[in-house]
């Protein structure tokens, strides 16, 4: 089979608090094109399901109007303050799915991800993300929208 199945912390970073997760890999595989792995497992006690979050802080205003770095670094902001209310944290995120308005918003998305990963995963086991481009969101200024599963021992 070829498998490699690396565990979380392997690296010299912290262990991943609360769940069992590993990164797998494969040499016969593609290999990522970035921030993200090609496969994890888990071992879940619990299961959390984040809704596509957007880049509206907690008063309800639009942060980041035309701008997709700002966009995505609030939108992963508002998935980590669902994590805290549900007892957990991007440690224990096994999973996302990033829509982004337009192939412009591409680039965008990987600069403003690129400038809180290292905080969020600073072990680099990044979990896996189907990013996917489209013609618009629920709100036409909107222009990235992130969703993720978290997994708690």
């Amino acid at each position: 089979m070829n498998t490699t199945t690396t565990a979380a912390g392997s690296s010299g970073g912290k262990p991943m608090a609360g769940t069992d997760r590993a990164v797998i890999t494969s040499s016969k595989a593609p290999q990522p094109l970035g921030a993200y792995s090609m496969a994890m497992s888990v071992s879940p006690r619990k299961l959390i399901y984040i809704a596509g979050q957007v880049s509206v802080d907690s008063s309800g205003s639009l942060v980041g109007k035309g701008n997709v770095v700002a966009q995505t670094r609030q939108a992963l902001k508002n998935i980590g303050h669902v994590l805290a209310a549900a007892g957990a944290s991007f440690s224990d995120v096994v999973e996302f799915t990033t829509y982004v308005v337009g192939r412009p918003s591409v680039q965008g998305y990987i600069q403003g991800r690129s400038e809180v990963y290292p905080e969020m995963y600073p072990d680099s086991d990044f979990p896996p993300n189907t990013l996917l481009v489209v013609a618009g969101l629920v709100d036409e200024d909107f222009l990235v929208e992130i969703k993720a599963v978290a997994a708690l021992h």
